[in-house]
């Protein structure tokens, strides 16, 4: 019986290990994952207060619960096995290792203390094992560099008011950290022009519906040009955005406690301070008739004590794996991956961010698992070794009975506090319910 081991226990490996035993039913998976738990960014990249989206773990759940899949957590290529070792005990590896690292912004004090990187921020409030369980929300304005939805997201959440998140799944930690927070102004900047954003409609909308707080648009900076109407003439969801932006620009601040400013054509410059974030510099930008920008020369500074860096995120090298530094991915061809010499990796295949870089909704994954696993499916030629990883192992990987005690304790504490769910913030927490300790 053929033998694939998928690393990765996110969307993308998920979708991976499902299509293949679709495709090939006599092939068995083990999904390993070196995080406690399973579900990667849907469990630690999406704000508490988008259950929606969520909601995609009710069908991983389903795809993972298959006999054909083994779930092993806690357990990660580079400190546990090798990609060598892994090769070598089965037909085919895939890796589905995803984007994990903050892409960088290259300008002056980009590293001062008070700049964060969005993964670290995300990382917090999503309670991900491996974060610092505090966070400092002393800064009173605050600048986000980015037009994504995770810039969105973190301004979202430093300007949302804590109780208004309640009712999600966010722990007690993050809970009292930001309603800690002293927060006023949050100075979104981005690049380009309004029609050109990565904003979706939806996470646009949201930010404006948030309990005391008001959101403020220059109307000269949604005054669009040839090119951002030629753009919502093309694209529904520019029109929308668009539409959203020209709305909250006419509308007369109410005096909320906390503002959300959006500067449109600016582009960071440096990142102001000595020893700590003391504000950040701007340049204006200007589109030519293609909606491209380049500098004007006229700077603006913005006082703010600590800036948050969502331009993107990056892979991280896999021990072992041949890795382009420039993309922050594996090289591949149709998911086969590439040596220094561009020649597959015999058996060797990758899915996913990792492979095609942090572009793409979470959906996205599914064809592109499609084609890795098309490739996987036309080289696979069973050799017979059947040791699988088991042997390799020092301690007992999290399975998926494990995972079903964490998920039954986590629902039993938000059942007793009036919600679906309330996550565990700790390693220990997650491990000591997996074991049904303490």
């Amino acid at each position: 019986m053929p033998t694939v081991c998928v690393v990765g226990a996110g969307p993308a490996g998920i979708y991976a290990a499902h299509l293949l035993t679709r495709a090939r039913p006599d092939v068995t998976v083990d999904l390993l994952e070196k995080l406690p738990v399973p579900y990667g960014l849907v469990r630690y990249g999406v704000a508490p207060d988008h259950p929606r989206i969520k909601r995609i773990v009710d069908s991983l759940h389903e795809l993972v619960a298959a006999p054909a899949i083994r779930l092993l957590c806690d357990v990660e290529v580079g400190r546990d096995v090798t990609v060598d070792q892994l090769r070598a005990r089965y037909d085919a590896v895939v890796l589905a290792t995803g984007a994990d690292r903050d892409a960088l912004l290259d300008v002056p004090g980009h590293d001062l203390p008070g700049s964060y990187g969005a993964a670290d921020f995300v990382a917090w409030y999503d309670a991900h094992p491996d974060a610092a369980p505090s966070w400092p929300l002393r800064a009173t304005d605050v600048a986000v560099i980015g037009a994504g939805n995770v810039a969105l997201d973190i301004t979202r959440m430093l300007a949302k008011p804590a109780d208004a998140l309640v009712h999600t799944d966010i722990p007690d930690h993050v809970h009292a950290g930001l309603a800690d927070s002293r927060l006023r102004d949050v100075h979104l900047f981005a690049r380009r022009g309004p029609a050109d954003t990565r904003f979706s409609p939806l996470e646009l909308r949201e930010l404006g519906e948030q309990p005391e707080v008001d959101v403020i648009v220059d109307p000269a900076e949604v005054d669009l040009d040839e090119h951002g109407r030629r753009m919502v003439a093309q694209f529904g969801p520019k029109r929308q955005i668009v539409d959203t932006l020209q709305q909250w620009a006419s509308r007369e601040p109410t005096g909320a406690a906390r503002r959300v400013h959006l500067h449109f054509y600016r582009a960071p410059v440096r990142v102001d301070g000595t020893d700590r974030v003391t504000g950040v510099t701007v340049e204006r930008t200007a589109p030519d008739p293609l909606g491209r920008v380049s500098g004007t020369g006229e700077q603006e500074s913005y006082p703010v004590q600590a800036v948050y860096r969502a331009v993107g995120y990056t892979g991280s090298p896999v021990p072992g794996v041949p890795f382009d530094p420039v993309r922050g991915s594996i090289p591949h061809r149709a998911g086969r991956v590439l040596d220094d010499r561009g020649e597959p990796v015999p058996g060797l295949y990758a899915t996913g961010w990792i492979k095609r870089g942090p572009v793409g909704l979470i959906g996205s994954t599914k064809s592109d698992a499609k084609e890795t696993v098309e490739s996987l499916v036309e080289d696979l030629v069973p050799n017979g070794a059947g040791q699988r990883v088991d042997d390799l192992l020092t301690r007992r990987p999290v399975g998926w009975a494990e995972w079903l005690r964490v998920d039954a304790a986590e629902l039993a504490a938000g059942a007793a506090r009036g919600r679906e769910r309330t996550k565990f913030g700790t390693r220990d927490q997650i491990l000591a319910a997996a074991w049904e300790r303490g």
